[in-house]
């Protein structure tokens, strides 16, 4: 009976600790870390809102019900911790003598929830019970410290995607971002565009790895999401440095953006273990746009008086050399955060050379 106790009581502690790492590391920790306990609850809520999903016809209505998403995983997790936590400890709180068992609950419960209407018999056990009552103000405060600095990030993140808006349209495109670039005649303006768009990638890297919940809190108008930005902003220096005439020496700046995009975005989707391709070769491996879709995108800006090159065939190859690179990873992240659908980012499905369904390119097709 006595190793029984013994097995008990560090069966508990392991479990209350457990909690603790994981609040600890999900919160409190600076850097990216899988958490199971965190992944579990989000996993479990996104399956019951991808059942809900389901009944709604429309991207508005779904863009709607996810945007309550986050939120509400997010404060799942305290009664989460909390439960566990009063386990852990009630297993203890038994092995110190608290019988029957339901005492022992009850004794772990009030004393987490510092609610008081149990008391313990024992010094070992009263001891016992102010730890856990600090365990559980600190789980509390775990999560109401994080949402300023959650917040604070929020909106850094939107100021950017809003801002968007004047220079690409909404939804954001490539094309309308080269466009209205070359319309401010001001290369100065446009280095500070690139510039801010590189610090711009720098800066969600970080509080959306460490962060994750962050990667799911959706923009305040349906037809917004960081994502689709990013794409925006990573296809348009793709643009520039593939099709536009070069008259200064903007083009490093355009390398630089693709470069911190590329990073972030891989940062982020190796927090979820999203798989994407990570050492992609075109023509070997496809990209998401078709040759036709660039081919709109290059007469427009052609129309609209933005200086091209005017090998359209070799500007297509350069651009798909650039997109490649990023072309994966973004789509994986679209499909994860349930971005709305653009010209040049939608709901993709790779399709191998030669198959029944007709595709004989080895291109991606789309999926409506």
């Amino acid at each position: 009976m006595i190793l029984l106790r013994i097995f008990i009581f560090f069966l508990g502690l392991s479990l209350a600790a457990y909690t603790f790492t994981s609040a600890t590391r999900t919160f409190v920790l600076p850097r990216s870390a899988s958490v199971k306990l965190t992944r579990i609850v989000f996993l479990s809520v996104r399956s019951l809102f991808n059942l809900l999903m389901k009944a709604l016809p429309t991207y508005e209505q779904r863009d709607s019900l996810m945007a309550i998403y986050a939120p509400i995983s997010l404060l799942l997790m305290v009664p989460a911790w909390l439960f566990i936590t009063t386990i852990g400890f009630a297993c203890m709180f038994w092995a110190l003598g608290t019988t029957p068992w339901s005492a022992a609950f009850l004794l772990s419960g009030s004393s987490i929830l510092t609610l008081g209407f149990a008391t313990a018999d024992t010094m070992a056990q009263t001891v016992l019970a102010f730890i856990e009552a600090t365990v559980g103000l600190i789980l509390v405060a775990m999560l109401i410290s994080y949402l300023p600095t959650m917040y604070s990030a929020f909106s850094q993140r939107e100021e950017a995607v809003s801002l968007l808006q004047v220079r690409a349209g909404s939804p954001p495109t490539a094309a309308e971002l080269v466009w209205r670039l070359h319309g401010l005649g001001n290369p100065q303006l446009a280095h500070s565009f690139w510039d801010y768009w590189e610090h711009w990638f720098t800066q969600i890297d970080e509080p959306h790895t460490s962060l994750a919940a962050l990667v799911f809190f959706r923009s305040p108008r349906a037809q917004q999401n960081w994502v689709v930005a990013a794409g925006a902003v990573l296809d348009g220096a793709a643009l520039y440095l593939s099709s536009v005439k070069q008259t200064d020496s903007t083009s490093v700046y355009y390398g630089l953006v693709i470069r911190a995009g590329n990073f972030a975005l891989r940062h982020i989707a190796d927090t979820f273990l999203v798989p994407y391709n990570d050492d992609p070769h075109y023509p070997d491996d496809p990209i998401s746009v078709t040759q036709a879709e660039f081919n709109e995108a290059y007469d427009r800006m052609l129309s609209q008086g933005v200086p091209l090159r005017p090998d359209r065939e070799a500007a297509w190859q350069h651009f798909a050399g650039w997109r490649v690179n990023y072309d994966s990873v973004l789509v994986a992240l679209a499909r994860l955060t349930m971005a709305p659908e653009t010209d040049w980012l939608s709901d993709y499905t790779f399709v191998p050379a030669n198959t029944e369904m007709g595709e004989t390119s080895g291109r991606l097709r789309k999926v409506r």
